[in-house]
């Protein structure tokens, strides 16, 4: 059995000195491909990075460059140069993560939208996937994604949190949804059980989030409290079940559309 993890944020501090161990762990625990992301430049820069240094094969780990929103702030003329020198690098497969953010508003809205846009168009030009992040703006991602919809190769609303119905405005406009851990805190991601049934085959992909979103599920916990990707294999269960279909059944078509939205090699 075979996953793919589509976003894992490997970059993040907590995981340094640990990445290797933590590509092992992965790796025994079937997750055979991982998208690296990138959340600014240099973070981009970052997870490329480490995807030629732990993967010489170029075989399991591919990154994501992008600015998210909450650096949108930040982005000018030269962010959009840079980013394209990125996004021409062979082991980088999407644009991303960009999107909307009105939950903490760290950018202001205007600027969020237009770094989302630029990217967007980075997109249709290079004809390339799109990792997705909304939080609290699905209504006004939905209007900026209609203009490009029709050009872009594919997009992914990844660690999708949402109700009904931005769920399914996504799934109309033929997008892919990536779901995390999200789904397994009893707390908050309930309503999300009878929502996943609706997500059709090849539209659904899993992700870790890693360091952040451990499955509150998951027994044992680790003692470090951190997220990883090893984990995946706990929300393959939980989506499974309320998916009602085997681990096995979600985890061929999650995988065969990870492997075909980022263009991924087949790992035999």
């Amino acid at each position: 059995m075979q996953l793919i993890d589509i976003g894992v944020n490997l970059t993040n501090p907590s995981f340094a000195d640990k990445h290797q161990a933590i590509v092992e762990r992965a790796e025994a625990a079937g997750v055979v491909q991982m998208m690296v992301t990138g959340t600014s430049l240099a973070g981009s820069e970052h997870a490329l990075e480490l995807c030629l240094q732990l993967d010489e094969s170029a075989q399991r780990l591919f990154s994501t460059a992008g600015v998210h929103p909450h650096d949108a702030s930040h982005w000018s003329t030269d962010s959009n140069r840079q980013l394209r020198a990125l996004l021409e690098q062979p082991r980088v497969r999407a644009v991303g993560e960009c999107g909307l953010d009105f939950n903490r508003d760290f950018s202001p809205r205007p600027q969020q939208e237009k770094a989302l846009e630029e990217q967007l168009a980075l997109a249709v030009e290079l004809q390339m996937p799109v990792f997705l992040h909304e939080r609290d703006a699905s209504e006004r991602l939905l209007a900026i994604l209609k203009d490009f919809r029709d050009r872009l190769p594919a997009a992914v609303v990844h660690c999708f949190t949402g109700e009904r119905a931005a769920l399914f405005a996504y799934l109309d406009l033929d997008l892919h949804i990536g779901i995390t851990g999200w789904i397994c805190d009893e707390r908050r991601g309930t309503h999300l059980h009878p929502l996943v049934s609706s997500i059709p085959q090849g539209r659904l992909m899993l992700e870790s989030d890693a360091p952040y979103l451990l499955p509150r599920s998951l027994r044992p916990k680790p003692k470090s409290g951190r997220n990883e990707p090893a984990f995946l294999t706990e929300v393959l269960r939980e989506v499974a079940l309320h998916r009602n279909e085997s681990a096995e059944q979600l985890a061929a078509h999650s995988t065969a559309a990870a492997r075909a939205f980022f263009n991924l090699p087949a790992i035999i």
